[in-house]
C-alpha cells in the first residue's frame, strides 16, 4: 500500500483497530472461563471482522489472511458448530500476536512480514466445522428427514393449493358452474406493477369474478358479504366464512366431495380438511383471490399517516460528541498552562506584598480561573488506567500454562484515571510485578493443596485515586517471602553486612528483592530469576516521583503498593533554601518537618543520627552536599525535613523554609543532564528558579562514604 497516499484514512484505521486489538487480548482470556457466552463470541467475530474489513481497504493482504482465519473460526463457534478448547484458544491468541505484531509494522510504515505457514494452516483447518460438535449433528439429522417426519405432515403449501384448483377446474381454467365437464375459458389479469406481490387491482378482482361465475352474475352483496368476512382478519378465515366461500363459488351445497380431473380423468377427493391444512388452504384464498375494496382505500391512505407519524417521532440528528485530538497538541497546552500557572504564583505572591484591594481581587480571580482551567486540562490528558490492566488477564494466562499453575486474576479500580504520560509509563513496571507474583509468589497447585490452600492461586491487581495520588496495589495469596532468607541471600552476595542485616526489621528485608543483582530464584528461568528487573522497576517508578512499599507474610502473601502522582506536568513541592539557593522537594516524598536542636544527635557507625519517636533517622546536612566552596559552621538550631525513601526515612538539614508550591517540571538544559540528584528545574513565585531534588539519586550519589549508604541504594 501507499502510506502517504492513504495517510488519513491509515491513521482511522489505527486509532479503531489499536482499540479493537487492546479489547480483544482481554475477551479472548475472558472467554476461555466463559465458553458459552455468546454476546462474547459475537464481539471478538466483529473484531476481528473489522480489523480485516480496515486492512483489506488499505491493501495490507497478510494482515487480511490472519484476520478472516480468526473471523472464521469465531462464526463456526457463535454459530454452535465448533466448541471452545486449550487448543483452539492457543492457536486464536498466537493469530492474535501476530496481528499485533503486524499492526506494529504499520504503525512503523514497515512492509509486512507474513504470518507462519503453520499458523495459517492451523487456522484453515479450525475453520472448517466440527462434525462431533452437537449443533453439526443436528443439522445433518435434519437435513436427511426420516419417511414418518416426510409423510406426516399436514400442511398445504401454496403451490399445492393452487394443483388442487387445477385438478379440480382443469389445468388452466376454472368452472363456471358445477359441471366441470364445461369449462369456461380463464385470462390471467394483467401483473400488477405496483411492487405489491399479493394484491390484485378492484378491474382484476371484478375480471376474476366474470371469469369463475359469468359476466354479471357473482352476486353483488354475497361478495360484499364475502369481502365483509374477509376484512375481519388480515389472512385467515373461519370454517363457515370457508363453507360459504364454497357455496359462492360453485352453488349452496354443490360444492364438490369427489370429481374427475379433467387433465388426468383420475377421481380426486377432497378429504375434510385437518385444521391446520384448513388454515394453510384459507389464508391462500385471501391473498390469491380477493381484496375489500374498503381495505384498499384505507391501505392507500395509511402510507401518508404512518410517514407523518414517524417524521414526528424522528429525533433530529445530533452533533458528534467527541473529537480527536493529537497528544502533542494535548501537550503543548498543558505546557502553555504550566507557564500560566508561574504567572498565577508571581502575581499572588506579588500580591500578598500589595495594599491595593483591586489587585488582590484580581489576583485572586486569576487564581480561581488558573485553577479550574488547569484542572480541566489535566483531564484532557487523563485516561483509565483499563489501558493498561487490559494487557495482564493475558499475561497471567500464558505465565499460568507455562508454569502449570491455576491463577485467577482479579481486577479492580480500572476505571481509575491518571495522566496519559504515566498510564504508558507504568506498563513496563506493572507487567514485570505481576509476572513476579505469579513466578515467585503463587505455588504449584499441588504444593497449594498440600499446605490446606485451594488449587488455584489468586493474584489481585487494583487501583484506586488517594488525594493527588494513585495507589495500585499488587497482592497475591502466595507462599510469600522469608525475611531472613532474604537477609543471608543479601549477605551472601555482598548486596548487605551482618551487622546491618541483624540490625533490619522485616519489612525493611523485604525491600532487598529491589536490590540491584538480588534474586530469590537458584535457577535461571523465560519467566524471571535473572538477578536483573526489580531494580530498573524500582528506578522507574522513582523517577515517576512515585514510591514502592512492600510487605509479606510466609505461607500468606504478598501485597506491593505503589504509589504515584496524578500527573507528571505539575509537581507539587515543598521549597527550602540551602544557603543562597532555592531547591524544592518533591511532597510526596515528605514526611514530616520539625526545628531541631541539632547538638542532640548520635553516632552510628560513623553515620549522625537523630532519634525520632525511639527510631534512629539518618541525618544529612544538604550544604555539604549543594553548596560550592562550602565552610563547614557550627550550628544549634536547624530545620529538618524527614523524607520517605520505601521503607526507609533519611533527614535533610535546611536553612530556612518557604513553604509548599506547585511547580511546573521544566527538563534540565543539555550540559546540565546527568548531574547527580537533579531532576528538574521551575520558576518560583518570586521570578527565580529552582532545582527539584531527585532525592533517591542524590543519596545515592552523595552518601558513598556512609554505612547505611547499601541500605539506601537498596
Amino acid at each position: 500500500m501507499s502510506f502517504e497516499a492513504d495517510e488519513e484514512i491509515l491513521q482511522d484505521f489505527l486509532v479503531e483497530a489499536g482499540e479493537i486489538l487492546e479489547s480483544l487480548s482481554e475477551e479472548l482470556v475472558e472467554l476461555e472461563n466463559d465458553v458459552d457466552n455468546a454476546e462474547l463470541l459475537n464481539s471478538i467475530f466483529r473484531g476481528f471482522h473489522t480489523v480485516k474489513g480496515g486492512a483489506g481497504f488499505l491493501s495490507l493482504g497478510d494482515l487480511v489472511d490472519v484476520c478472516h482465519g480468526a473471523e472464521n473460526i469465531f462464526d463456526l463457534l457463535r454459530t454452535g458448530k465448533r466448541s471452545v478448547n486449550a487448543e483452539l484458544m492457543d492457536t486464536i491468541l498466537s493469530a492474535l500476536d501476530t496481528v499485533n505484531d503486524m499492526f506494529v509494522m504499520v504503525q512503523n510504515k514497515e512492509p509486512l512480514v507474513p504470518a507462519d505457514a503453520t499458523l495459517l494452516a492451523e487456522l484453515a483447518r479450525l475453520s472448517h466445522p466440527d462434525v462431533s460438535t452437537p449443533a453439526v449433528t443436528e443439522v445433518i439429522e435434519q437435513a436427511t428427514p426420516t419417511n414418518e417426519e416426510s409423510s406426516s405432515s399436514d400442511e398445504m403449501s401454496e403451490d399445492e393449493f393452487e394443483k388442487l384448483l387445477d385438478e379440480l377446474h382443469g389445468s388452466g381454467s376454472v368452472s363456471a358452474s358445477p359441471n366441470l365437464s364445461e369449462p369456461a375459458p380463464y385470462s390471467a389479469p394483467t401483473p400488477s406493477t405496483d411492487g405489491a406481490s399479493d394484491e390484485i387491482s378492484d378491474d382484476e378482482f371484478e375480471s376474476l369474478l366474470d371469469e369463475l361465475h359469468g359476466q354479471g352474475a357473482f352476486s353483488v352483496d354475497a361478495a360484499a358479504s364475502t369481502n365483509s368476512a374477509l376484512s375481519t382478519s388480515s389472512d385467515d378465515i373461519d370454517d363457515l366464512e370457508f363453507e360459504k366461500l364454497l357455496d359462492e363459488l360453485h352453488g349452496k351445497g354443490n360444492a364438490p366431495k369427489a370429481v374427475e380431473s379433467s387433465v388426468t380423468n383420475k377421481p380426486v377427493s377432497i378429504p375434510t380438511p385437518s385444521p391446520e391444512k384448513e388454515v394453510k388452504a384459507k389464508a391462500a384464498v385471501p391473498k390469491k383471490v380477493a381484496q375489500k375494496k374498503p381495505a384498499q382505500k384505507k391501505s392507500q391512505e395509511e402510507p401518508a399517516k404512518v410517514i407523518a407519524k414517524k417524521a414526528a417521532a424522528t429525533p433530529a440528528p445530533q452533533g458528534e460528541t467527541t473529537v480527536r485530538v493529537d497528544t502533542k497538541r494535548l501537550d503543548q497546552i498543558m505546557n502553555m498552562v504550566g507557564e500560566l500557572v508561574l504567572v498565577r504564583n508571581r502575581l499572588t505572591s506579588l500580591g500578598l506584598v500589595s495594599d491595593d484591594e483591586n489587585l488582590n481581587k484580581a489576583v485572586t480571580n486569576l487564581d480561581a480561573v488558573t485553577t479550574d482551567l488547569q484542572g480541566a486540562v489535566m483531564q484532557t490528558r487523563m485516561q483509565p488506567i483499563k489501558k493498561v490492566f487490559g494487557r495482564f488477564p493475558r499475561v497471567v494466562r500464558d505465565l499460568a500454562r507455562s508454569l502449570n499453575k491455576d491463577i485467577s486474576l482479579i481486577l479492580e479500580g480500572e476505571e481509575t484515571d491518571l495522566d496519559k504520560n504515566l498510564v504508558e509509563a507504568l506498563a513496563d513496571p506493572l507487567v514485570h510485578l505481576v509476572r513476579n507474583s505469579v513466578d515467585h509468589g503463587i505455588e504449584a497447585p499441588d504444593t497449594r493443596e498440600a499446605m490446606g490452600k485451594p488449587r488455584e492461586g489468586t493474584v489481585l491487581l487494583s487501583a484506586s485515586q488517594e488525594g493527588d495520588h494513585i495507589l495500585l496495589t499488587i497482592k497475591d495469596d502466595g507462599a510469600g517471602m522469608d525475611a531472613e532468607k532474604l537477609k543471608n541471600i543479601a549477605i551472601d552476595r555482598g548486596v548487605l553486612d551482618e551487622e546491618s542485616a541483624a540490625r533490619m526489621s522485616n519489612k525493611e528485608a523485604y525491600s532487598l528483592i529491589f536490590a540491584p543483582g538480588f534474586s530469590t530464584k537458584t535457577e535461571i528461568s523465560e519467566v524471571s530469576g535473572r538477578g536483573v528487573g526489580m531494580d530498573v522497576v524500582k528506578t522507574k517508578i522513582t523517577q515517576l516521583n512515585g514510591t514502592v512499599n512492600i510487605d509479606s507474610e510466609l505461607g500468606v502473601g504478598t501485597i506491593l503498593e505503589i504509589k504515584v502522582p496524578l500527573t507528571l506536568a505539575i509537581l507539587p513541592t515543598l521549597m527550602v533554601v540551602v544557603g543562597k539557593q532555592t531547591f524544592a522537594l518533591p511532597l510526596a516524598s515528605v514526611n514530616e518537618i520539625f526545628h531541631l536542636d541539632l547538638s542532640n544527635t548520635n553516632s552510628v557507625d560513623g553515620q549522625l543520627t537523630i532519634i525520632v519517636r525511639e527510631k534512629a533517622i539518618p541525618l544529612f546536612y544538604l550544604d555539604q552536599w549543594l553548596v560550592r566552596d562550602f565552610v563547614k559552621t557550627s550550628r544549634d538550631k536547624g530545620h529538618v525535613v524527614i523524607v520517605q525513601l520505601g521503607n526507609q526515612q533519611v533527614g535533610f538539614v535546611v536553612d530556612s523554609l518557604i513553604g509548599q508550591e506547585e511547580v511546573v517540571i521544566k527538563p534540565l538544559d543539555r550540559l546540565l543532564h546527568g548531574t547527580p540528584g537533579m531532576a528538574g528545574a521551575t520558576i518560583t513565585s518570586d521570578g527565580g528558579i529552582a532545582l527539584i531534588l531527585d532525592i533517591a539519586n542524590m543519596l545515592k550519589f552523595y552518601a558513598k562514604k556512609s554505612p547505611i549508604n547499601k541500605r539506601l541504594r537498596n
